[in-house]
């Protein structure tokens, strides 16, 4: 029987918002999640601002620019 490797990678591929979280999937296919009341900017944004998020540094961040909100998501893996 022959096993592989699993090549982690934790850069970020899509972004969504439940009620009360913010949830990440990453290129490995890992999803992650964190309650919104760790990022004030982000709880009280609307959707159109929570749906306006970019990548930054392909992948290792996400950034929303109508809010000036950036998070790594190194931060949050270590802290979930």
């Amino acid at each position: 029987m022959s096993t592989s490797a699993i090549k982690l990678d934790a850069h970020v591929v899509d972004v969504s918002f439940g009620n009360e979280a913010l949830h990440l999937v990453l290129a490995d296919g890992r999803e992650i999640s964190a309650p919104l009341e760790w990022f004030p900017r982000l709880r009280d944004a609307n959707d159109a601002q929570r749906r306006n998020w970019r990548l930054i540094g392909k992948g290792v961040g996400i950034h929303w620019p109508e809010i000036d909100e950036d998070i790594a998501v190194n931060t949050l893996m270590r802290h979930s």
